[in-house]
């Protein structure tokens, strides 16, 4: 069968289309590694999300990356942090909201840098006028080599942890905060109005933040009602009844909490109610 010029054009013109679409399916490796960290914190979460590239044997700061130059922290485009709360950077405020993070490279000191433009392509428009806040924090002089930018969370608690930043021999480490407590007492309150009460969440939060002892106790009494023979309402119980200096009490809740406990074959909770017999008996 003969093909007219114009079916024929068609026909390579489909071929070269698809071909492209096959093209423009190949995949290909990043240089730099993509990386995007969720780590809860307070009440909300931390995002960061950034590129890891490798040190190759460069000279990076002080030669790659100069010294007193803003940097992106990582590769292609600039690093990106939010926060879906309010924190404190080294004790200074910021705002909930999504930063580009930068930060000035420094032989004792480095500046970190949370800019209201998060999207950015490496600091190449970055402009010091759309920072929201400066810290400054001590350089940090790693004996190992870390090959791998290396952007992590550490010393992770309920209202406290540190961002670390790590890359060939040079770290540093930014501590963030954040205020829950009005905010949780707040939601108990509100909560307690309800058909569902978190009693048990409730007086654990007032044990563990040296809230009113008495409450704690009785919410944990009300939880205990929900399911009287489980070794963790038992646990808490004693607790709560051996902060309060209620010794005898606190030995009797321990030894049910450990029969309970045995009888459902829970070694775990065996194990932590005999630890608080063994206290309750001090």
């Amino acid at each position: 069968m003969k093909l007219s010029i114009r079916s024929l054009m068609l026909f390579v013109a489909l071929l070269g289309a698809a071909n492209l679409a096959n093209a423009q399916e190949v995949k290909f490796p990043q240089p730099s590694s993509g990386q995007t960290i969720i780590q809860d914190f307070g009440l909300g979460k931390i995002k960061l999300t950034y590129s890891r590239p490798n040190v190759k044997g460069r000279k990076i700061f002080g030669g790659m990356e100069p010294m007193g130059v803003v940097w992106r922290n990582g590769a292609n485009a600039a690093t990106r942090i939010k926060f879906t709360d309010d924190v404190k950077i080294e004790g200074k405020d910021l705002p909930a909201g999504e930063y580009g993070l930068f930060s000035i490279p420094g032989k004792n000191e480095w500046t970190v840098i949370f800019n209201k433009i998060a999207d950015q392509w490496g600091a190449y428009e970055y402009k010091e006028s759309d920072d929201v806040l400066r810290v400054k924090v001590k350089t940090i002089a790693l004996k190992d080599k870390v090959e791998t930018l290396t952007l992590q969370f550490s010393a992770v608690g309920e209202t406290s942890a540190t961002l670390n930043m790590m890359w060939e021999n040079s770290a540093y480490a930014i501590n963030i905060t954040t205020a829950i407590d009005e905010k949780v007492m707040a939601n108990i309150a509100e909560a307690m109005k309800g058909e569902k009460k978190p009693y048990f969440a409730a007086a654990q939060y007032y044990f563990q933040h040296g809230k009113d002892l008495k409450q704690a106790l009785a919410w944990m009494t009300e939880a205990e009602k929900s399911d009287p023979k489980a070794p963790w309402f038992k646990l808490w119980k004693g607790r709560i009844q051996l902060k309060m200096g209620d010794k005898a009490g606190a030995a009797v809740t321990a030894q049910q909490g450990i029969d309970a406990a045995k009888a459902q074959k829970v070694d775990e909770y065996v194990r932590l109610n005999s630890e608080l017999l063994a206290e309750a008996k001090k």
